[in-house]
This record gives structure tokens, sequence and C-alpha cells, in this order.
């Protein structure tokens, strides 16, 4: 069994109700365990800085597929709840976004997947959830608290949980 973390992200719609049924259907369609699950986030946006805020949350799971079939069903489960990567603009809106962080110690370098995640160690608003679950993970021999340290977290607000 495989440990991977995978960050959720969306500004379109109810994200947070869409993080609810989401989860569910990775951890069916992915045969997985939730292992862990960080509050949810009120992050400013990324790369394009001109639209809504983004709602970011982060799992840890168990499973036994390989990086390649997960990233798949990834895709699968965005396109599910609305998401159309063909027609998108790069770091625009959204209704959900998955991205396969790590898995275990696993490096691979191919144009359709890059682990662990090539940006990373560039955004807090994963990095922070990432370290509310798992601080002390190394990922390319770096710990997610240290990581984190080198990044400003001006305008991440931990939003309070859905009761």
């Amino acid at each position: 069994m495989a440990d991977v973390l995978i960050a959720l992200g969306g500004n379109v719609g109810d994200v947070r109700a869409t993080f609810q049924k989401a989860i569910p259907n990775i951890c069916g369609m992915m045969q997985a365990a939730l292992l862990a699950r960080s509050s949810d986030y009120a992050t400013p946006p990324w790369g394009d800085e001109q639209q809504a805020r983004f709602i970011n949350a982060c799992i840890e799971i168990e499973t036994s597929l390989d990086p390649h079939a997960l990233l798949f069903t990834l895709h699968k489960i965005e396109a599910r709840f609305g998401r159309d990567r063909a027609s998108e603009r790069r770091w625009g809106p959204r209704t959900l976004d998955l991205d396969l962080i790590a898995y275990d110690d696993v490096s691979i370098q191919k144009p359709e997947l890059t682990l662990p995640h090539p940006r990373l160690f560039e955004r807090a608003f994963v990095l922070v959830p990432l370290a509310e679950i798992a601080p002390d993970r190394l990922i390319a021999g770096r710990s997610i608290t240290a990581a984190l340290a080198q990044l400003p977290t001006a305008g991440i607000e931990r939003l309070p949980d859905l009761g």
C-alpha cells in the first residue's frame, strides 16, 4: 500500500460542499483508506490573480493503485464535478482541482506525471494544509514544516469546521 498526498482546490460554486462529496469519491474510486483530512483554507488566487479566492485542503490516503492510475482517476473525478480541463485557462477558476502531491517517496518525471508535484515547494496554499496533517513528512528530502517556513502565508485563512 502506498501513502499518498492529494491537494484539493476550487473557487467556483460551493467548494466546501464539493470537497465533502469528492473525498468519498476519491476513496471509493481509488480503493483507498482516508488517513487524514486537513481543515479547509481560504487562499488568495495563485498564478492568475484576477479571480475569486480559492478554498484549499489536503488529504492523505492509502491505496494500492499505481501513480498513473491515481492521476487518471483524479481527472475523472474532477470532470464529474464540472471541471473541463480542455477549455479552461491555466490557473483560472475551477470547480475542483485535484493534484497528486506525493506517492510514498516515488520520483517520476514524465510529460504526463511528475512526482513529487513540481510546484509543491512554491505553494503555501498546499503546504499550509499539508503541515496540518503531515508536518514531519519528508518529500524530496524536505519536511513539510521546513518547506512552509520558507514561504509567505499572508492571506491564508483557516475556515471553521462545517458542523
